[in-house]
């Protein structure tokens, strides 16, 4: 009597325990619902095309019930992700914006300055140096014809300048070709040999624009009173040699000078045309 009286307590006490239990799991499940096998398989393949998604998923009220039910299971606890507060629009300084503004301004103003500097620089090259090909000094240049030329130099007095080429035009006697022959090598003894001579306009001694002198037909230079003849040859003065020229051809019969090769004029003493002053130098030698 004495063991049933415990056992019949224990029972009921273990009976009501198996109740309140099973009542617990049918909230539970209640709570959950059920899940078919389809719902199963489509939500594991969700899963899966989200792992790589960076934002953050949604959360449904179901599963935020779902969640309370496992906590007060002492299971594990959902956790519900917030979504981030949308950042309000603020309009920009405009005291930045001017900044920017200006130096957008500032660096066009400089860089179109620098690009008409640098046409500008090429052209002033381009002007002094010349190109070769381009017709200007440092290129082939076609005085013109032979005769023509010779004619034009008469017409000057026995000086005819070409501006293009920085250079003086001037005949040279056939009668001194041989004694040239001697002195001066094939470039400058080709347009000899046609009674044309093309010599450079600065003075070898510091390089003054040599000016003719009319009254005495010679080249004499204001700066140091250096004299050449008509054809180059030294006379006088402080210049070390003779007028530096032009190489020179002549293709049927028209004179070709090319400005872009210099030879230097003829040593001191060398005169193949005998040429004396022939009036009143325009410079006197003593004056200097």
């Amino acid at each position: 009597m004495v063991v049933l009286s415990f056992a019949i307590p224990a029972v009921v006490f273990l009976a009501a325990a198996l109740v309140f239990a099973a009542s617990r799991r049918n909230e539970a499940a209640k709570a959950e619902g059920h899940l078919s096998k389809e719902t199963l398989q489509r939500d594991v393949s969700a899963d899966k095309s989200d792992s790589d998604d960076t934002m953050p998923a949604q959360v449904t009220g179901k599963e935020v019930e779902r969640a309370a039910v496992i906590e007060r299971q002492g299971g594990k606890e959902l956790v519900v992700q917030e979504q981030a507060v949308p950042v309000p629009w603020v309009a920009p300084d405009e005291e930045t914006v001017g900044i920017a503004r200006r130096q957008f301004l500032n660096r066009s103003i400089v860089g179109l300055m620098g690009i008409s500097l640098s046409s500008f620089g090429a052209a002033c090259i381009a002007f002094l140096y010349g190109g070769g090909g381009g017709g200007g000094f440092g290129s082939k240049i076609t005085v013109g014809n032979v005769t023509d030329i010779q004619a034009r130099i008469d017409a000057a007095n026995g000086f005819l300048y070409v501006p293009e080429g920085r250079m003086w035009v001037t005949k040279y006697p056939a009668g001194s070709v041989k004694k040239a022959e001697a002195t001066y090598s094939g470039p400058e003894l080709a347009g000899m040999r046609s009674g044309l001579v093309a010599l450079y306009q600065k003075c070898p001694h510091l390089g003054c624009r040599v000016p003719e002198c009319q009254t005495s037909q010679w080249f004499e230079c204001p700066c140091h009173g250096s004299q050449y003849s008509r054809v180059g040859e030294k006379c006088g003065g402080p210049a070390p040699r003779g007028m530096d020229r032009f190489a020179m051809e002549v293709k049927d019969g028209v004179f070709i000078v090319d400005t872009g090769t210099i030879i230097q004029g003829p040593p001191i003493g060398v005169n193949t045309t005998g040429q004396e002053a022939e009036g009143p130098n325009c410079i006197s030698e003593s004056s200097h």
